[in-house]
């Protein structure tokens, strides 16, 4: 799945920079369309963000999948949310100051906070929702 998601992101991409160069060196006289070109734009700005959506959905599912697969290994779900609890509490005790979004993605417990939007953008699952679904786990719900 990690080789579709790539492919599909770079196409996206892709296709995004194809109509920004379509944009800006396309034949043709401008004057006769109308809209001046916004559906190009909002596709070259919206489309990286689609893609990036997209590739953080994956990432997010991913590590459900290696949570159920820990589970399955060990045969101890119950045990595995108690490790993530004491991880959470232990980075909400030490927080890191600084954290940048191009290294969050290397920590077992996202160093970044938000809510609302930036859910969105979130590199790792919520930690109460990798909990629930591990305790779920154990009563046999998945």
């Amino acid at each position: 799945t990690g080789t579709i998601v790539a492919t599909m992101v770079g196409a996206i991409t892709m296709i995004a920079r194809m109509a920004g160069f379509a944009m800006m060196f396309g034949g043709g006289r401008r004057d006769d369309r109308e809209g001046g070109g916004f559906s190009e734009l909002a596709l070259l700005i919206l489309a990286p963000i689609g893609a990036v959506l997209i590739q953080m959905a994956i990432s997010r599912s991913r590590e459900f999948a290696a949570d159920e697969g820990a589970a399955r290994i060990t045969g101890r779900p119950l045990s595995l949310a108690n490790a993530l609890q004491k991880l959470e509490r232990g980075s909400e005790k030490i927080p890191i100051h600084n954290p940048t979004p191009a290294t969050a993605h290397m920590f077992i417990v996202n160093p970044l906070r938000g809510g609302g939007v930036f859910k969105l953008f979130m590199t790792h699952p919520p930690m109460e929702e990798r909990i629930a679904r591990l305790q779920q786990f154990a009563m046999g719900g998945i």
